[in-house]
């Protein structure tokens, strides 16, 4: 198993309009497509304005294939189109669980 780590930085006081805006709109959407929820946070200290969410892959391969169905769909697309304009910043990470790690 991969874990994607996405980071998004939004416009200063807008994570709960994000928040508003992702679901269930846009969360419903990704759970079909791309699966495996781990969870999704955002930051209260340190860097503010920070939203992170986990994906689980088989694979990056299963990652790659799901990536592209997501941007593929008519559903998804429309959704971008109309969510606000509040993203500054986008980071994605692919994290390879150690041997030890519950999440394998």
């Amino acid at each position: 198993m991969i874990v994607e780590e996405r980071t998004y930085t939004v416009k200063p006081g807008t994570v709960h309009l994000y928040y508003k805006d992702y679901n269930p709109r846009g969360l419903e959407i990704q759970k079909r497509i791309l699966g495996n929820l781990i969870g999704y946070f955002h930051t209260e200290i340190g860097q503010l304005n920070k939203i992170v969410h986990l994906w689980g892959y088989d694979s990056l391969a299963e990652r790659e294939k799901r990536r592209a169905a997501l941007f593929a769909d008519a559903d998804w697309l429309a959704y971008l189109e109309q969510s606000p304009d509040i993203i500054v910043e986008m980071e994605s990470r692919i994290l390879v669980p150690a041997p030890f790690s519950p999440i394998r």
